[in-house]
């Protein structure tokens, strides 16, 4: 058992006195994540390098192939590189709140002997933690294009900043919603995993969407991701014109419905989960 494991047995005894809910909770907290970001960064020897690599590796080859149709500037108010940073950052922002919530609650099934650590303690912190690790991906790519003389800087720093906190309060209550799926039906686990790839194309992360047809658009805007990205665009770059149709208003009603739904199900399948 890892010292982690055994601040969260504590997490509720101080001096042999009980101490009140929200320092129980956060001291749980804590432990999860201290126990997250070691299991992250430590279970594969290369975690640390593809954590920056994996959006270098496509924003080179995005670049590579756009300089060689010809067509490296053609988003209209802001730079192709910075574009592409941007909405490369932020989809893997969602995905991985999404995606590893997704196992948090298997990965860390023998801390549920425990009567103060919850199915929903392990989701919430690796969503944070995952969180918190892009956040510093995006900042080291920035401080990078500021230095190849790129205007990646964010134009509006508070509302990048509220739209990057939205992208994410999206990626987790997703993670909420199919970390409960995923443990009463395993199945789905692989299912979803696989839409991530088409949803990585058709939410605009890595190609311009002004110029599908009308009749296609549409549909792809029912996808709440394109809206996050293309109006984190606009907090970056002041003359980029978003896809006619975003709303914001869509993307925080997205976000608040899956949060909600998220943390209802967690309520009504605690013990379920506990159990599995």
């Amino acid at each position: 058992m890892t010292a982690a494991d055994n601040h969260a047995s504590r997490a509720d005894m101080t001096g042999g006195q009980a101490r009140p809910a929200w320092q129980v909770t956060w001291s749980v907290w804590h432990a999860l994540f201290l126990r997250e970001v070691l299991a992250r960064t430590t279970g594969d020897r290369l975690g640390w390098f593809w954590m920056l690599g994996e959006p270098v590796a496509f924003i080179s080859i995005m670049a590579a192939v756009r300089s060689l149709m010809g067509r490296a500037r053609l988003i209209l108010g802001a730079e192709f590189i910075p574009w592409l940073v941007v909405g490369i950052t932020a989809f893997f922002l969602f995905r991985e709140a999404f995606i590893r919530s997704m196992t948090a609650i298997e990965g860390n099934q023998a801390l549920f002997a425990y009567r103060q650590v919850k199915p929903i303690d392990p989701v919430l912190v690796r969503s944070a933690m995952e969180g918190l690790l892009k956040s510093i991906v995006l900042l080291i790519l920035i401080a990078f294009g500021v230095l190849f003389g790129l205007d990646v800087l964010p134009a509006d720093p508070l509302g990048a900043f509220l739209l990057w906190c939205v992208i994410w309060l999206l990626g987790l209550g997703g993670g909420l919603i199919v970390s409960v799926i995923a443990r009463l039906v395993p199945d789905v686990e692989h299912v979803i995993k696989m839409l991530m790839l088409p949803m990585f194309i058709i939410s605009g992360a890595i190609f311009p969407l002004q110029n599908v047809p009308h009749g296609l658009l549409q549909y792809l805007l029912y996808n709440p991701v394109l809206h996050g990205l293309e109006l984190l665009r606009v907090e970056f770059f002041a003359g980029y014109k978003p896809i006619q149709g975003v709303s914001i208003d869509y993307l925080y009603r997205w976000m608040l419905i899956t949060v909600a739904l998220g943390l209802a199900l967690h309520m009504r399948f605690e013990q379920r989960l506990k159990a599995k």
